[in-house]
């Protein structure tokens, strides 16, 4: 009885790892991921409008349509990026991806507190080689660390009323995402 209770304990033990391994593995097998995807709507490092999405069709899944979004798809092999996302009239958020999907840090216009989220994102060397007599304070400039060399940044802006979705627009449309 003892044997066949450790043969099922070891079968379980190993279809648990060997789901936890597929499902860690899978999405940096995955060739349609969104940077993939959204490589036809624009260079890299440079905001580009989604369209609407419409109950038919959507760029992104699981998207608001009460949100116009923009997206950057970043490389700081060459540099820092300087981020500047003017804040619309009711909310404003960028949100930061790696490569592989996954969010690590993201910011709204109430943390901002200015009438523009401005920001510089770089890697963790590239933060290490800036000079340590800057005159710039922490308060001053607000950087942010990349774990992987490319990524997305997706700003969205909201429009409470769909009148207000072209104010919205013009918002994300004046976004820069480039190169310091």
């Amino acid at each position: 009885m003892i044997r066949w209770l450790l043969w099922i304990a070891g079968g379980l033990v190993l279809g648990g790892v060997v789901h936890l391994v597929s499902i860690m593995w899978l999405p940096r097998t995955a060739t349609q991921d969104a940077y993939s995807r959204l490589s036809a709507f624009g260079p890299v490092n440079g905001f580009k409008l989604l369209p609407a999405p419409s109950p038919a069709d959507s760029t992104m899944p699981f998207m608001d349509p009460a949100f116009v979004a923009a997206v950057c798809r970043y490389d700081l092999a060459k540099g820092p990026v300087k981020l500047t996302v003017p804040l619309s009239q009711a909310y404003t958020s960028v949100t930061f991806y790696t490569r592989y999907d996954v969010a690590y840090y993201a910011i709204n216009d109430r943390s901002a507190g200015r009438r523009a989220i401005e920001l510089d994102l770089m890697t963790t060397k590239q933060r290490d080689d800036l000079p340590d007599d800057e005159d710039v304070t922490a308060a001053d400039r607000l950087i942010v660390e990349s774990p992987t060399m490319t990524g997305l940044i997706v700003a969205c802006a909201f429009s409470p009323e769909p009148s207000l979705l072209p104010t919205a627009t013009a918002a994300l449309n004046g976004a820069q995402c480039k190169p310091q």
